[in-house]
Formats: C-alpha cells, structure tokens, sequence
C-alpha cells in the first residue's frame, strides 16, 4: 500500500492507495509544533487496521513540519521507499515562472494530477488557506497562477478587525440579500469568492487566447462554492492524493 501526505497550512490530508484507487483518506490538523514522535503515534493510530505501508509520497508548505516529517519518517519507516516532493524529484512539469524554487510543491503535484486527468490547457483551483488559480499549458507545463486569500481566513480577519461581526458556519444562505449579519457574511463569503474565481478564470483564459479542456476545483472548503460557480467543471477533492502517487511512481 502507498501511503501519499500532503501536508498544508491548515490540514494534512492523508491518503492509502492500492495500485491506483484510493482506498482510504483522512484529514488531520496540521500542526508545526508536532515532534516526529508525536507524528508517528498519530500516523500509528490512523493505519492501525491498515495494510502493511510499502511506498510513502509527501508533499509539504510547511518547513518546520517537513523537518519532523522527514525524521519521522527516517526513524520509523527506514525500510519504506519514499519519495519527498523538493527539488531533484522528477516531476514530470517543466515550470515556467520567473523562480521555480518559489513555487509551492503542492501545486506542482496539482498540476500534474490535473493534466493527467484532464489535459491541457487547464487551470486548478484549490481552496485551501488561500485560494489558489494554477494555470497548466496543452503540453503539462506550469505556467503560473493566481493566489488569493482563502475563505476562511479572510472571515477570521473579518471577524477579528470588525467589532460587530462574528465567524459563521459556511453554508449558502437563502438569498444572496442577506437578511441578517450571518446570511450577509455567508453570501459575501460564498458568492463573493465564486465570483471571485468566475472573474479570474474569464481573465486567464481570454490571456490564453484558447479554450480550457477543464477547470478543476479541489481543497477543503472547494464543495461550498463549486455548486455556485459558472466556470469550474469538475470538482476532484483527492486531486493532490492522485498526484502524489502520480509522482511516486515516476520516482521508482
């Protein structure tokens, strides 16, 4: 079994696949101040019923957890071939940006998963911390992307600096007028940033000056706002998952 990590800002979300199908997936908190000890215990206690880990793949935005990440893996997994997404890993994507080295892994693994799946030209879109609009090329290549502050912490920063306003559940309210504070800051928040993607992907394709074979929205928060916008066509929440074991196998 391939056990495939991607490790974000806010979650870690960890999935075992047997050969190609994806058989079982958890998300986790990521937390920066874990030691490699405590990851293993929570690691022992996620796959306790599992089959025996003969891969590992990771994927990490966050150094310090890479860091303990990689110990843990050392120390516990001596024997398990494992790949780490960070330069000198085949990736399969040429990147064309001015700096390579500041593009986050996890959106190289996107655009890898996302061409695979659905050719190109093609442009992801994951919801996560912050909302990112990666733009993959007809021949698989990166070509830059968009990033926008995330739902979520743009309702913390809301909640935070406004007196009168509060965080509230992410669910589409009845009517895009809100009635009521909370129905107000659910429409902002839900329609506002399908919006907010819609406006994006009309201004990248018209740049491309092609049509896109697809629009792929993936991360944690990607449900609540796929059903309201006009430009996403698949939703794959496993999108990462898929490319990282896309990436372990061109590493064997």
């Amino acid at each position: 079994m391939l056990l495939a990590i991607d490790v974000g800002n806010t979650n870690t979300v960890i999935g075992m696949f047997s050969e190609d199908k994806l058989t079982r997936s958890w998300r986790i908190k990521t937390d920066s101040r874990q030691t490699a000890d405590e990851m293993e215990l929570t690691f022992r206690g996620l796959l306790v019923d599992s089959p025996d880990v003969t891969g590992i793949v990771l994927c990490s935005t966050v150094p310090a957890v890479l860091r303990e990440m990689r110990t843990m893996l050392e120390r516990y997994y001596p024997d398990v071939d494992r790949v780490i997404i960070e330069p000198g890993i085949k990736t399969g994507v040429p990147i064309l940006t001015d700096n390579p080295k500041e593009v986050g892994t996890d959106r190289i693994v996107n655009s890898l998963a996302a061409f695979t799946l659905y050719g190109g030209p093609s442009i992801v879109v994951d919801f996560g911390t912050s909302t990112n609009l990666d733009v993959i090329s007809a021949k698989g290549e990166f070509l830059g992307g968009a990033l926008a502050p995330g739902i979520e912490i743009s309702l913390d920063a809301l909640a935070t600096k406004a007196a009168q306003l509060r965080k509230v559940e992410l669910v589409t309210p009845r009517n895009v007028i809100g009635k009521n504070t909370v129905e107000a800051l659910q429409s902002g928040a839900i329609y506002g940033f399908a919006g907010q993607v819609d406006g994006l992907v009309d201004r990248i394709v018209e740049e491309l000056g092609v049509s896109v074979t697809a629009v792929i929205a993936t991360g944690g928060l990607a449900g609540i706002v796929v059903p309201e916008s006009e430009t996403i066509t698949h939703h794959e929440p496993d999108l990462t998952l898929i490319g990282l074991r896309l990436m372990f196998e061109r590493n064997q």
